[in-house]
């Protein structure tokens, strides 16, 4: 029965088409491909935006409920301008709920969260900044990384300078020193990745040829420069000193200077040059920038731990590279003493193990400057340098032998130099020979300058061994005690003698290259004839700290006795009164009534 029935089908349907071309009717469709063409081409685009959308809304359903509420409660925060809920988010939010999702991994990306701030491009903007400071501070960063962190910086700045006016938004001074901050360290990274041209796969070389201005040396001193004059931080700067009122400082710096924001960003602009004047190598120029700057407990910097901490360590490191190592040593001696005061605190704050690691490399940078420039300081830094570095310290002071331990620090604590030109990614045949023979890296250049330094001085340390011991000695046994002749002791004598001067700054003056030159030994000397006359002047030791100090211990110690709970006498039982008596009796007498301090007073 059902064949009967097909076979009706088919004969109503051939009687019903017999006179039209079918080919005609329903022309070629799905037959010459066309079509297939073009909805294949269709479908393609089409796919790839709904499998983006499907893998984001899969994302999204992965971020834990707590992360989703504390990121509309941020971004309702930044919309509001309100300082203190950004600033508990920034400092407390994101760090813990870091160390609890993702101490191993990445943040959720920016478009994955965007539904829950309603697509807002400016908050979007500074979550890309957290969430590209954390793959550089917890994971390892691509290529990909380093060009989106450079291009989201690149966002955020033109949003910050080039708008119409002052932009309506207020961040915590710590975030916007954190900005410069990592900006700058982003640079420094990139630059030393990008000069390991040898261990670059065939994609990252096409990246890197393409790519030119990215991190280029030229655009993140441009933005340095441009938040900088934008501010007009450096009229803010010298209208104050100069005293002039609010009124006409406002007058000065205009609207843009009138803002936190943005008068925080130029400040904190200043210090972001003298670091990148560092690792570029200019310490000249480094210092020139922050002429306006002021180094006291009064400066803006002080309010951000990490950027007063960062601005010493780079005027005491300028200083060494330009042998002013006084003014070295005074820098290292303020900021070391800041962070001894103000340890207790640190430890709260999420930047605790940086400050250590910093403040060490400056012990060592200080141990440097004492070798070459040996004065008394205080006590409690030099018992911490001798207690770290008390085996390289002791080398140092041995001429010749000490150079080991003069490099072995300086590598330590020296910054990552960088080099401004890049390797040439764009030339294969120039490229192939920089591969061949790739230049000396910025840190060996700097360190054989630093030695050659070192080693001009190397004779002073034995020579003022033997200097200390007299008070006039023939030059003849002189050069004796030294295995040299005369001329040859002559020359080491005028080495020492400049050795012993340097330019130092002075109170009043308050740009930080200017100075006097000043004898910074107590041993001097003078050649008459056949003579040397030495004269050395001895600075009495300061008993009063040493009494304030020892003093507040023992207070401490004393009212930590005083807290104590104090000792429960353990029951005793009570004897029978035979028993007692039989002891007495049978006890010898050993002794009278006990006095304060525990000995016996005889009867």
């Amino acid at each position: 029965m059902s064949q009967q029935r097909k076979a009706l089908w088919e004969t109503d349907i051939d009687e019903e088409l017999q006179d039209v071309d079918l080919n005609l009717a329903i022309g070629s469709y799905g037959q010459n491909g066309l079509y297939d063409d073009a909805q294949s081409s269709i479908n393609e685009a089409t796919i790839v935006a709904v499998q983006q959308q499907m893998a984001q809304q899969a994302a999204f359903a992965q971020v834990p409920d707590v992360v989703k509420r504390f990121i509309a409660h941020f971004h309702q925060a930044v919309l509001e301008n309100n300082l203190a809920e950004i600033t508990v988010a920034y400092e407390s939010g994101w760090n813990r709920l870091t160390e609890k999702f993702y101490s191993k991994t990445e943040w959720p990306e920016a478009e994955v969260i965007a539904p829950l701030v309603n697509d807002d491009q400016i908050f979007l903007i500074l979550y890309r900044e957290l969430y590209y400071r954390h793959v550089y501070s917890r994971l390892s960063p691509d290529i990909d990384d380093r060009f989106h962190s450079y291009e989201n910086s690149c966002e955020l700045f033109n949003y910050l300078l080039n708008s119409d006016g002052p932009v309506p938004l207020e961040l915590p001074e710590q975030w916007l020193w954190d900005i410069i901050d990592e900006f700058i360290y982003q640079f420094q990274s990139f630059c030393v990745w990008r000069s390991k041209a040898k261990s670059k796969s065939e994609e990252e070389l096409t990246m890197l040829a393409d790519g030119g201005q990215v991190w280029s040396s030229y655009s993140v001193l441009n933005v340095l420069y441009s938040l900088i004059q934008k501010s007009k931080v450096n009229e803010h700067l010298v209208a104050l000193q100069e005293g002039k009122s609010a009124e006409e400082i406002a007058e000065i710096v205009g609207e843009y200077g009138t803002r936190p924001l943005y008068k925080l960003l130029g400040y904190f602009s200043l210090i972001g040059l003298l670091r990148v004047h560092s690792l570029l190598g200019d310490f000249t120029l480094a210092l020139k920038v922050m002429e306006s700057v002021e180094l006291n407990q009064k400066s803006p910097f002080t309010r951000v731990t990490a950027c007063h901490v960062t601005t010493y360590y780079y005027v005491g490191f300028c200083y060494i590279m330009l042998c002013r190592y006084p003014d070295a040593i005074r820098t290292f001696v303020s900021i070391l003493n800041f962070i001894l005061r103000m340890r207790q605190y640190h430890t709260r704050s999420y930047q605790y193990d940086q400050i250590n690691k910093t403040a060490d490399r400056m012990y060592a940078l200080f141990a440097i400057c004492n070798a070459l420039s040996p004065t008394r300081v205080d006590d409690n830094i030099s018992n911490i340098v001798k207690e770290r570095y008390g085996e390289q310290f002791s080398k140092m002071s041995r001429g010749e032998e000490g150079i080991p331990a003069f490099e072995e620090l300086f590598l330590y604590a020296c910054p990552k130099f960088i080099s401004a030109n890049p390797p040439p990614y764009d030339d294969s045949e120039s490229l192939t020979a920089y591969m061949a023979e790739p230049p000396v890296e910025p840190a060996q250049r700097h360190l054989a300058l630093f030695l050659s330094e070192v080693r001009a001085q190397a004779p002073v340390p034995t020579l003022r061994s033997f200097l200390k011991l007299y008070t006039s000695l023939d030059a003849k046994k002189l050069a004796g005690f030294l295995d040299a002749d005369e001329e040859e002791m002559v020359q080491q004598l005028m080495v020492m003698k400049q050795a012993s001067r340097s330019v130092s700054r002075v109170a009043h003056e308050k740009g930080l290259l200017d100075g006097q030159m000043i004898s910074t030994s107590d041993l001097d000397f003078v050649i008459n004839e056949n003579m040397v006359h030495i004269a050395e002047s001895t600075v009495g030791r300061r008993y009063a700290g040493w009494f304030i100090r020892n003093t507040e211990h023992a207070q401490r110690v004393l009212d930590g006795l005083r807290a104590l709970p104090l000792p429960v006498a353990p029951p005793k039982a009570p004897a029978p009164a035979a028993e007692a008596a039989k002891d007495g009796a049978a006890a010898p007498r050993t002794g009278g009534q006990k006095v304060a301090w525990g000995s016996v007073k005889v009867a």
